[in-house]
């Protein structure tokens, strides 16, 4: 098993955690949220976490709360990323940041290591504007990184404000002609197969519950295995690459392992990592957050 986290996300830091809070840097604005995997003790105190933050998550239903503000900040605000370019070259994609009523900033900052993924994954293919598909996409970021390389890029979300935000982060970032699709997930995946689509890149980053725009259910545990024998057959024969994240607590890498067996490795799992994806903070902890699998393929 291998352990994956961001190596160079300067506009982002988790400064510590624990006491299921999570302290964290984005760009200027330090705030504080809710943070179901933070089981242990925090390494600073919460007098030193309210000193340093500017907004804090007030919970106030299992679904939703409210931001209280302790310093001066705007409800809207940018960071970038730098994508780690194999070549050398470090391609900027940027992102328009709020303060939302369900604790969310609009960002997942561990992803970037997927970013980084994708970007040479595509530029490894040698296939002019490979096809990929981006789905459960939310604010595009994997998007973004997949059309700073060069991608043919389809970003699918359920949610139609999602959507829109994720366009908003591809006009600041300077990109153009992602394809943008409001759907649920599985209903898009077999509607695609039937239509003998076929892409080079699937990225999926499922949430444990969620519902489709017509109150589709998509329930992890239950669906993930029908979704991966579909993303298979979507899948370019000979040049592909495959990306999984799930985030849910007890879900086992080794899960991922066995349904990359099934649907994309085989028995060769040479050029296939699986693993859980974590942040470090600069406090010393480790937050876990979910497990991946990643592979690539690129024979001739």
């Amino acid at each position: 098993m291998q352990f994956l986290s961001p190596d160079n996300f300067k506009d982002y830091e988790l400064l510590d955690c624990g006491d299921f809070l999570k302290l964290e840097r984005f760009g200027n604005y330090i705030t504080i949220r809710p943070e179901p995997q933070a089981v242990w003790n925090t390494r600073r105190t919460m007098k030193d976490w309210e000193q340093q933050a500017h907004v804090k998550f007030m919970p106030q239903s299992s679904s939703s709360g409210i931001w209280k503000k302790m310093k001066d900040m705007p409800d809207q605000w940018q960071i970038k990323y730098a994508i780690n370019d194999l070549a050398g070259n470090h391609p900027v994609i940027k992102f328009r940041l709020g303060l939302t009523a369900f604790k969310h900033v609009g960002i997942f900052p561990e992803q970037s290591a997927n970013w980084d993924y994708i970007y040479n994954s595509i530029k490894k293919l040698n296939v002019e504007a490979p096809k990929v598909l981006n789905l459960f996409a939310y604010t595009g970021g994997a998007s973004l990184a997949a059309k700073a390389a060069g991608a043919d890029i389809t970003h699918l979300d359920s949610i139609k404000q999602v959507v829109s935000w994720a366009r908003e982060n591809m006009e600041i970032s300077g990109l153009e002609n992602i394809r943008w699709v409001v759907e649920d997930a599985m209903k898009f995946v077999k509607r695609e197969i039937k239509r003998g689509k076929k892409y080079h890149g699937i990225i999926l980053d499922p949430p444990a519950y969620g519902h489709g725009p017509n109150g589709e259910s998509w329930k992890l545990e239950e669906q993930i295995n029908e979704m991966m024998k579909s993303v298979a057959e979507l899948l370019e024969e000979r040049n592909h690459f495959v990306i999984l994240n799930t985030y849910s607590l007890g879900f086992s890498s080794l899960i991922i392992e066995n349904l990359f067996r099934d649907f994309i490795c085989g028995k060769d799992m040479s050029n296939a990592e699986i693993g859980e994806i974590f942040l470090p903070a600069t406090s010393g902890s480790k937050l876990p957050l979910g497990v991946f699998g990643r592979y690539f393929t690129n024979s001739i």
